[in-house]
Formats: C-alpha cells, sequence, structure tokens
C-alpha cells in the first residue's frame, strides 16, 4: 500500500445556505493520482481551495503530516508540504523561468520573511535555494529554457513552469487544477507524461475535464455534482456507473 499523505474527512463548505462542498472525504497517496471531475459548478475547485488553505471549510478535517490543518493559512499547509496550481496561469511574466522558480524555492524558506542575513546576501548565493530550483526545472522538463522570459514561452511551457514552482517548494502532495487547459495535443501530452513522472513522489490531487487524460492518469476517480460525491472508485468502474453516465460522462464514454 502506497504511503497515505493526505486524509480529508467530512469536509463541507457553506456560504450562507448553499452547500459549494457537501460531506466530501478523499485520501491522497504517494504513487498515486487521484482525480475529481465533474460540470462547472460541481464543487472541485472549492474542494481543492479548502485542502490547500485558500479557504477555511465549515466542517471536517484535513490532516497533512500527521497535522490537522483545516482552517490553516496557505503559507502554513504550504511549509507541511502541500504544493498547488490554479486554474489561471500564475507566473511573472516579465522574469525569467529560473527567476520565477527561484522566488518560489526562497519562498519556502522556513525563516526566509525575518533572518536579516537574507536582507544582504544576493538570492544568487543562496546554494539550498538554487540546488531546489535546478531540481524543480529537471523534473519539469525546463532546464533548457530557464534564461528564457517567462512571457516568451508557450503556453505549455507557462503551465509546466507553474507547476516547477510549486516544485521548487519540495512538496509531498500536489493539488492541480486544470494544468491541460487550454493545450493542444503534443503540450497535453507532455504534461500527461510529466504528471506520471512526477506521481512516484508525491501524492496528486488531479482537477482536469480533458477525460482522455483523466482517463489515462488516474488510478483513483471521484466524481462530484452539486457540491457532492456521487461516484468514487477504480476508472474503469466509475466510467460504467450508470448514475455517473448520465450526469456528467454521456454514452460514449
Amino acid at each position: 500500500m502506497s504511503d497515505l499523505l493526505l486524509s480529508a474527512q467530512h469536509l463541507t463548505k457553506r456560504f450562507g445556505g448553499l452547500a459549494a462542498v457537501n460531506d466530501v472525504s478523499v485520501d491522497l497517496f504517494r504513487d498515486r493520482i487521484h482525480a475529481v471531475i465533474g460540470p462547472n459548478g460541481a464543487g472541485k475547485s472549492t474542494l481543492t481551495n479548502l485542502l490547500s488553505g485558500d479557504l477555511p471549510p465549515t466542517s471536517g478535517r484535513i490532516v497533512l503530516g500527521g497535522h490537522d490543518v483545516a482552517g490553516r493559512s496557505p503559507e502554513r499547509i504550504s511549509r507541511l508540504g502541500l504544493g498547488r496550481s490554479y486554474q489561471k496561469t500564475n507566473i511573472f511574466l516579465p522574469f525569467t523561468v529560473w527567476d520565477n522558480v527561484r522566488l518560489a524555492s526562497q519562498a519556502s524558506e522556513r525563516h526566509a520573511a525575518w533572518n536579516p542575513l537574507n536582507w544582504i546576501s544576493a538570492a544568487s548565493s543562496q546554494r539550498q535555494v538554487n540546488q531546489r530550483c535546478e531540481r524543480a526545472l529537471e523534473l519539469a522538463g525546463l532546464t533548457a529554457r530557464a534564461h528564457s522570459v517567462a512571457g516568451t514561452t508557450s503556453h505549455g511551457e507557462q503551465r509546466q513552469l507553474e507547476i516547477a514552482m510549486t516544485l521548487a517548494t519540495e512538496p509531498s502532495v500536489l493539488l492541480l487544477d486544470e494544468p491541460l487547459a487550454g493545450m493542444g495535443q503534443a503540450e497535453a501530452e507532455s504534461m500527461v507524461a510529466l504528471l506520471l513522472k512526477l506521481k512516484a513522489d508525491h501524492a496528486i490531487l488531479l482537477v482536469e475535464h480533458d477525460m482522455d487524460a483523466v482517463f489515462t492518469l488516474a488510478d483513483q476517480l471521484t466524481v462530484m455534482v452539486n457540491g457532492e460525491v456521487i461516484a468514487s472508485g477504480a476508472p474503469e468502474s466509475v466510467r460504467n456507473d450508470a448514475t455517473v453516465q448520465a450526469a456528467y460522462l454521456g454514452e460514449d464514454h
């Protein structure tokens, strides 16, 4: 059995009388990709926001690395080993690829904010920061693009860069919100290959609309509709579930 790295139990998030997420549980294991699918408004991104600390849950428990992190800030959760990418690419376009990843690496330093030595030393001289940066770029397949301005790279490379920035914080758990959005076939195939490579050392929660990619990648599949889980299990079992087909996948799947 793979290591259980994150366990969320009975998560609920209410906005007034609306339950955007209602009693959802999910376990994330190293060397496994857990995909969450569903129509727009199903609660997938809200679930991701709860796990990452971008939103506090109304109720429920999230255990990461032995710590109950429900309601903690994104910064504290990140330092416990969780990395997250967003639907919208979130990078510094005027900076080089290297500088984007180095900033993420610097931010993960436990005492980065208040250590006076960091104020007077050149960022390029911080050995551990640079080593994390080099490793993240290599994992993401961007070493050859390190000195390119981020704004001049392709859409697919920018999505890879966002993942590289996440990897620079050395997470054990990755939350990836639609990493294939807007990609052509070749870029999507490269991203699928990258995620398959990353899963060996990480637990991955994948929110994605590309069903071909989902069924290629997922070891576990959860389907959400109107904030609730309607099915969860092995991908083939979920694919053949009549309720899922009626609510989301349709006859072609």
